[in-house]
C-alpha cells in the first residue's frame, strides 16, 4: 500500500480482505441482524488497531486474528445475554434450506449446522482450515503452535466423522 491516507490504506485493505470478516461473522452468528452488529465490531477493532499492524503478518492473517477475538467476544457475550433472556433459543437447531435432491448442498448444510454446534475456538480452527489455510497460517492467526493447529484438527475432523456416522446410521 503506497497511499499516504492512512484511512484510504484502511479502507483498501478492508476492501481487498472484507470476504473474512463476512466469513466469520457468518461463522458465529445465525441471526442477521447479530451478523451486522459484528461486521460492524470487526471493523471498528480493526480501525483502532490499524496504526498498530506491522507488516510481520499479512493483512489477511492480521484481520483474521482480530475478527475471529472480537467474534469470540461477541458470541460469548450474546450467549450469556440469551440464557438470561430466554432459556430455549429458537436458534438452536438451524437446518439449511437445500433444494429437494440436492444431496451436496445438504450435506454441506448438516456440515455447517455441526460447525455451529463446536466451541468457539473450534469453530475458529475449523473456519481457517475449510478456508485453506495452512497449518503455519493457522498457528499465526490462532496464536498457537502447528503441532497444537494439526492436533486440533485432527480431532475435531474425528468428530464432525462420527456425527456424520450417527446421522446416517439414525
Amino acid at each position: 500500500m503506497t497511499s499516504a491516507d492512512p484511512s484510504d490504506r484502511f479502507l483498501a485493505v478492508l476492501q481487498a480482505n472484507k470476504g473474512i470478516i463476512y466469513k466469520v461473522a457468518n461463522s458465529y452468528c445465525v441471526d442477521a441482524e447479530d451478523r451486522k452488529d459484528l461486521v460492524q465490531e470487526i471493523i471498528v477493532q480493526l480501525w483502532k488497531s490499524f496504526d498498530r499492524y506491522t507488516d510481520q503478518f499479512q493483512y489477511s492473517t492480521w484481520i483474521y486474528r482480530i475478527a475471529l477475538n472480537v467474534a469470540i467476544s461477541f458470541y460469548r457475550k450474546e450467549s450469556r445475554r440469551q440464557q438470561i433472556a430466554q432459556p430455549l433459543s429458537d436458534g438452536i437447531i438451524h437446518f439449511v434450506d437445500t433444494p429437494a435432491g440436492d444431496e451436496q448442498e445438504e450435506r454441506i448444510g448438516v456440515l455447517q449446522q455441526f460447525i455451529t454446534e463446536l466451541k468457539e475456538l473450534d469453530k475458529a480452527l475449523m473456519l481457517l482450515y475449510l478456508d485453506e489455510k495452512s497449518h503455519k497460517e493457522i498457528a499465526e492467526i490462532m496464536g498457537l503452535s502447528e503441532t497444537n493447529v494439526a492436533t486440533k484438527i485432527g480431532r475435531i475432523k474425528t468428530v464432525l466423522k462420527q456425527k456424520f456416522l450417527l446421522l446416517k446410521n439414525a
